[in-house]
């Protein structure tokens, strides 16, 4: 078990596969974006050696794979296979923009992935195009029907921008539940690096599209008794299969119950998704560190690991943006 300084089990990895993405949505990264080399981040074998001393040493049970796009990074299906084997992993899951998962969706099941969070902001094909700058919203239902094949939880994640998704993208989203047993998440924005300022003014928050739902469709119920799924609040339209979830870490943070570690595609362990500090770990493993020496270090950080963000103090993560952490 690994405990930081305020009591909470830090016990769920999301490991960032590569910073490299096939889209490029206008609140993730810039248009014409810089990738790190590839001999600059994480390799399979250097991952393969980490996941025991997550798993094993630390007592990290849940583990999901980000990127970029991690469907980009080759050997992912094996990479899935070898997470799901090593011993004291409960649950192993993907967040993807689902391009891929076409041909992957069967793979990474047998593989031992057990669920996704695929993105789609909207079901418009324009709009799609516009937000994501060149994507096609039709390949991302290919993959969704794929994962529906393959047996894989689904989670659809949806970041509303206001003035691009944030009214009629909505309701045809949260339309969905009435028919499928998915939870549809709707997600703030967050502010980071060199977008900052055209996130923080395009946030739409969890109180304005519970208005609209419920002038669209009808008000939504609240379950769980407001308790958090994860991040996400959860309710659920009358007579739906699936239910909605928004995460407003921006103006309702959870940062008491947060339980998470991001290691970065660059091998960095970052404590808090919306603070620069993190702990380089790549570097001392290619210098030839024990296993014990770097337990010890992650330890350490995780002991340190932030009460939460300090967006209220216009404290402001500048050195990464979205796709370079892993969400």
């Amino acid at each position: 078990m690994s405990l930081d300084r305020y009591g909470r089990n830090i016990n769920y990895l999301r490991i960032s596969l590569t910073d490299r993405c096939n889209l490029r949505c206008v609140y993730c990264m810039p248009a014409e974006m810089t990738f790190r080399p590839r001999a600059e981040l994480l390799q399979d074998e250097e991952l393969y050696r980490l996941l025991p001393i997550f798993a094993g040493l630390l007592g990290f049970s849940k583990f999901r794979l980000t990127g970029g796009e991690p469907t980009l990074r080759e050997n992912v299906v094996e990479i899935v296979r070898r997470i799901a084997a090593t011993p004291s992993v409960q649950t192993v899951a993907m967040t993807t923009n689902g391009l891929l998962l076409n041909k992957l969706a069967a793979p990474l099941a047998d593989a031992g992935l057990t669920r996704l969070n695929i993105s789609i902001d909207t079901l418009d094909p324009d709009k799609f195009k516009q937000i994501t700058r060149w994507g096609d919203v039709a390949e991302v239902w290919d993959g969704i029907k794929a994962a529906m094949e393959a047996g894989l939880q689904i989670k659809l994640n949806a970041v509303v921008v206001r003035g691009f998704n944030d009214r009629q993208d909505v309701i045809d989203l949260a339309k969905l539940t009435y028919d499928f047993p998915w939870q549809v998440r709707f997600i703030e924005m967050m502010p980071f690096g060199e977008v900052a300022e055209f996130q923080q003014a395009k946030t739409v928050c969890e109180a304005e599209l519970l208005a609209l739902i419920g002038d669209r469709l009808a008000p939504p119920i609240l379950l769980n008794q407001g308790q958090l799924d994860g991040e996400a609040r959860l309710y659920q339209l009358p007579g739906a299969q699936g239910c909605l979830g928004f995460i407003s870490s921006v103006t309702q943070p959870f940062c008491a119950g947060c339980n998470r570690a991001r290691l970065t595609a660059d091998g960095k362990l970052r404590l808090c998704l919306l603070r620069e500090q993190e702990l380089d770990v790549l570097t001392p493993l290619r210098q030839g560190i024990s296993d014990a020496e770097l337990t010890q270090r992650i330890e350490a950080a995780i002991w340190e690991k932030p009460w939460g963000h300090g967006l209220a103090e216009q404290q402001i993560p500048m050195n990464r943006v979205m796709s370079e952490i892993g969400g």
